[in-house]
């Protein structure tokens, strides 16, 4: 009995506990009563308090620019997307490239050297 009312103590509320120990000491005819209330809370966002129209608008972005790199994307050219920018895109590509192909065959190397039997 100890141990379960410590236990009940430290998960419950003391309020809550209170309500447990009298429903445990008075029994009531009407059985055991609802710790929960049944009325409905009182609405706390019923009407805002400020209106939208009070804040500042504020322009961070600027110009949209959207509509504008949309056309210049669709283009058909013949550029792939990727390379539509001109030189920083192409810097970017063969950067990308030349790493890619360094990387795999530094690790293709490295491989290599693994599976040899060392000479002693």
């Amino acid at each position: 009995p100890a141990v379960s009312r410590l236990f009940w103590r430290t998960i419950y509320k003391p309020a809550t506990v209170a309500l447990l120990h009298q429903t445990e000491n008075q029994s009531s005819p009407e059985g055991l009563r609802p710790l929960v209330s049944t009325e409905a809370p009182p609405i706390i966002f019923a009407t805002p308090t400020k209106l939208s129209s009070d804040f500042p608008v504020y322009d961070y972005a600027g110009k949209n620019k959207v509509p504008e790199l949309q056309k210049f994307f669709q283009k058909s050219d013949g550029v792939p997307i990727h390379l539509k920018r001109g030189l920083p895109d192409q810097m970017l590509y063969r950067t990308t490239m030349a790493l890619t192909l360094g990387g795999t065959i530094y690790c293709l190397i490295a491989l290599y050297m693994a599976s040899q039997p060392r000479n002693k």
